[in-house]
């Protein structure tokens, strides 16, 4: 069974995750030219497969490990 402070941590990080990419998202977006054209599409649907993950990782996590 995962222990209590691995779930703490794989949640912080795909948190993180979805904070990096989201802020790299909105950069690219207000950056302009072409690599907005290239990156910013595909960063946020990077940033929306991320937060579903995350959602989901969370959810399991209150499920499972509800008292």
């Amino acid at each position: 069974m995962i222990s209590g402070i691995v779930v703490k941590i794989l949640s912080i990080f795909l948190l993180v995750a979805v904070g990096i990419v989201l802020l790299l998202g909105i950069g690219t977006l207000f950056k302009g030219g072409e690599t907005s054209k290239k990156y910013s599409n595909k960063l946020m649907q990077l940033r929306v497969l991320l937060q579903f993950i995350a959602i989901i990782a969370l959810v399991g996590f209150a499920y499972f490990f509800k008292n």
